[in-house]
């Protein structure tokens, strides 16, 4: 059998292209990425404005095991590239009745903080943090770390899984059934916001481990109990900020990318993927050019390729229907606000809670209105990196879920008026006094869900591709290898296994294993 280095092309440079680009080049093969963009990173992005840096995308860095583990591929050493610093403090939480509640990295402050609002509760994060590190253990390995095929595929892990600790453990019985327990949790018709109520009794606890699930776009009272796992992640690792902003690590990347040998263009568009006899044989360019390839990766947003990068000829309408009746991630509403003032009661990273959860995700997933009274995170790295502002300044990422675009969305007229009401809202928290920030402002930038939707051809303008909304989601996400198409393959957090920066690392490798083993197939 003679081995032929194969072409690949990468659609896009966000996080997930990235990362699939790397694990190809590390096993030699030619990639080349085009990026429509002046800059990699996707959504993970960065504004500069006066002497201010903004990050305009993800602004916390968890599970860096994954990140370490994608330089080892190449036989690099992640902290050659980065300089990851860990945050003693996570998050600090204001609440409307004058409440501010720190989350620290350290489990012993963690639970004496809960238990000055209860004792119960400052023992109850023990045992969830328990609970959600078994349903870690039971459900990473199908729905995070492999190609997702069917309900059947995910089924026989589990057994796996069980039975993998019956052998470990043959001299007892109980080893096994604490991993039925969590496989049969993780799949429990249970929501996040119920089981968090079963640990918690004070609402401002229930509240903060309610909002994880903004962590993926979605719901609380409507996501699966098994998303516990996305605060277990950031407990168990904790939160980490690279030095220079959360861009330094697309350029991280970038920088892997290149020295492995991937040819990145910015400022090259694709109008299509060139298919060929039920093949995709690579893409045609905005200014008309064709480059043609073995396979072609789609770090675009799946309904947006499927609507858009494919012709008619070729688009299964089936599929394309399918894909358009699952329901969108939120989207966001975004204010960068550089500031001549600093305000020491901001932490690094900080959340204003609304007294009102359940109208904000009604009015995110039910009317689909900007939010009347909403949940603001606001995120300020010169605690942690003052280089990111001048002397005295400060960096302000300021953002607000927003409800993914309709017909009624109209932002070029909202977005004016949402921003007064925003920073109306941040100035009448009793904590902290913010009542002069417009007074300090030198400059600002707003970004809407359209302009995520123009700018990075996101689905409806959501950020994070899919909604985990829907009770079946983990099975009817996109998977990524096109069933339409052979050679066609998909990347990124519209995909398996999902949104967040750690998750389209993951499919980035995920992709790279499947044209692998596709390749073998086809040598064989």
């Amino acid at each position: 059998m003679t081995y032929q280095i194969q072409e690949h092309i990468i659609i896009g440079a966000g996080m997930g292209g990235l990362s699939a680009a790397i694990h190809l080049a590390a096993r030699g093969e030619r990639v080349t990425v085009l990026e429509q963009q002046a800059q990699v990173g996707g959504k993970l992005n960065r504004v500069t404005m006066h002497g201010y840096s903004f990050d305009t995308g993800p602004s916390l860095i968890t599970m860096p095991h994954v990140f370490r583990d994608l330089f080892q591929v190449a036989g690099r050493r992640l902290e050659n590239y980065l300089d990851l610093i860990p945050l003693d403090l996570t998050c600090r939480y204001f609440y409307r009745d004058g409440l501010i509640l720190n989350a620290w990295r350290d489990h012993q402050r963690i639970c004496e903080e809960f238990a000055r609002l209860n004792p119960h509760d400052g023992e109850a994060f023990t045992r969830f943090f328990a609970y959600a590190r078994r349903l870690h253990e039971a459900a990473a390995d199908p729905f995070l770390y492999h190609s997702l095929g069917n309900p059947l595929d995910v089924l026989r892990t589990f057994i796996q899984y069980v039975l993998a600790g019956q052998a470990e453990h043959a001299e007892t019985a109980s080893n096994t059934w604490q991993r039925l327990q969590s496989v049969l949790a993780a799949l429990a018709p249970k929501t996040l916001d119920q089981v968090v109520r079963e640990f918690f009794q004070d609402e401002h606890l229930r509240q903060l481990f309610d909002r994880y699930a903004t962590y993926n776009g979605s719901s609380p009272y409507q996501v699966a109990s098994v998303y516990s796992i996305i605060p277990y992640v950031e407990f168990a690792d904790g939160g980490w900020y690279p030095r220079g902003g959360i861009y330094a690590l697309a350029q991280a990347f970038a920088q892997l990318a290149r020295e492995l040998g991937v040819r990145i263009e910015t400022n090259c568009a694709v109008r299509r993927i060139l298919v060929e006899h039920g093949e995709a044989r690579g893409v045609v360019l905005a200014d008309g050019r064709i480059m043609r390839a073995n396979s072609v990766i789609a770090n675009s947003d799946v309904v947006t390729t499927q609507r858009q990068l494919l012709s008619p000829a070729v688009r299964k309408q089936a599929t394309l229907r399918r894909m358009e009746q699952l329901e969108p991630s939120c989207s966001g509403f975004v204010l960068l606000l550089g500031l001549d003032k600093q305000y020491p009661a901001l932490a690094h990273h900080n959340i204003f809670f609304s007294d009102d959860y359940h109208t904000e995700f009604d009015d995110l997933f039910v009317r689909h209105e900007p939010q009347r009274n909403p949940t603001i995170y606001v995120c300020a790295t010169t605690r942690t990196d003052p280089t990111q502002a001048p002397a005295g300044g400060e960096n302000l990422f300021v953002l607000v879920n927003a409800p993914y675009l309709t017909q009624q969305s109209n932002w070029q007229h909202d977005g004016p008026l949402y921003r007064e009401r925003v920073l109306e809202l941040l100035a009448s928290y009793q904590q902290i006094d913010l009542k002069d920030i417009r007074e300090h402002i030198v400059c600002e930038s707003m970004i809407t869900p359209e302009d995520f939707w123009h700018t990075y051809g996101s689905n409806a303008g959501s950020i994070y591709g899919l909604s985990s909304n829907a009770r079946m989601a983990p099975f009817t996400r996109p998977g990524n290898r096109s069933k339409d198409i052979r050679n066609l393959y998909f990347v990124g957090g519209s995909t398996h296994p999902g949104g967040g920066v750690p998750l389209v690392t993951l499919s980035g490798k995920i992709v790279a294993d499947l044209i692998a083993q596709d390749m073998q197939h086809l040598n064989f």
